[in-house]
């Protein structure tokens, strides 16, 4: 594989450094160092699309078939460069040397591939093979659309079974906004219904991006609608990761968008932290 000429870091999450088609690996802020990222929407194909998104190019859709030998032969590769090779040397600064996780996201939903069930079982023998079962996370960064199917959410349960968890998007808690941020017709409730579904199949946080458009954060509405989503599941959820605007958008948008004031960010952190919420919070 390819070599990166300089360290990764949190602005740059390009899925091309590493030369592989499903595997690549990025410097993650929420995570605490490299991730293994597992990309199965080759495409740039997403059944949302959601205006801060970094993907080039991206399209409304599902992801080609998924070639699993080949994955499995690049999440191996990977894994046995990073484990044995000089890999961290090369491409990661020594205060990020830590493998954390290996993360279901890339550049679309990957709970949209109708081999994702299969993918874990890759991703379960290879940590066996390396002997990482339950020493690193497995992470699933799902916008939680398709948490309502029978299939997704037992491939949600075999992931706990893993030291896996959830990272589920919730962006905006008003039909208007969700539709404005998430582009989706989605209402809260339904939101609501896959989270509480996904919470009771795995270790579940909610992640939410917050960013101003044209200048203006939130609205006192739109947070007042997201407390009460999430206090709805408060004594469930693992915790919330807010996270403000590290790498630009990609979207149409993205001349409209603009990275949140730290103490605005801290005041929606208070917020959630004065219901018992624990909340972390990358600028």
């Amino acid at each position: 594989m390819s070599l990166s000429k300089q360290y990764l870091n949190i602005h740059d999450h390009s899925r091309e450094l590493s030369g592989l088609k499903y595997i690549y690996s990025v410097i993650s802020r929420r995570a605490g160092g490299l991730s293994i990222g597992v990309n199965l929407n080759v495409n740039n194909a997403c059944n949302w699309q959601c205006i801060y998104c970094e993907i080039p190019n991206l399209t409304r859709g599902t992801p080609p078939p998924i070639e699993l030998e080949l994955l499995e032969h690049e999440l191996r590769s990977f894994l046995h460069e990073i484990i044995h090779g000089d890999y961290m040397e090369k491409n990661v600064s020594v205060e990020d040397r830590h493998l954390k996780d290996i993360a279901f996201s890339g550049n679309g939903e990957p709970t949209s591939a109708e081999e994702f069930p299969e993918v874990i079982l890759i991703v379960k023998k290879l940590l066996e093979e390396f002997n990482l079962l339950h020493k690193i996370k497995v992470r699933l960064i799902t916008n939680g659309s398709l948490m309502h199917k029978a299939s997704v959410i037992k491939s949600v349960e075999m992931l706990k079974e893993m030291n896996g968890e959830v990272w589920f998007k919730v962006d905006a808690a008003t039909e208007e906004s969700i539709k404005t941020i998430n582009q989706v017709n989605m209402k809260p409730y339904q939101i609501l219904e896959r989270l509480r579904n996904s919470i009771n199949v795995c270790p579940t946080f909610i992640q939410t991006c917050i960013f101003t458009i044209d200048g203006k954060g939130p609205s006192e509405k739109d947070i007042d609608a997201y407390m009460q989503l999430v206090s709805e599941v408060k004594s469930n959820i693992q915790g919330v990761h807010l996270y403000g605007l590290a790498r630009p958008s990609l979207q149409p948008q993205a001349k409209n968008l603009g990275r949140i004031a730290e103490e605005a960010l801290e005041g929606i952190a208070t917020k959630l932290r004065s219901l018992n919420i624990a909340t972390t919070v990358s600028y």
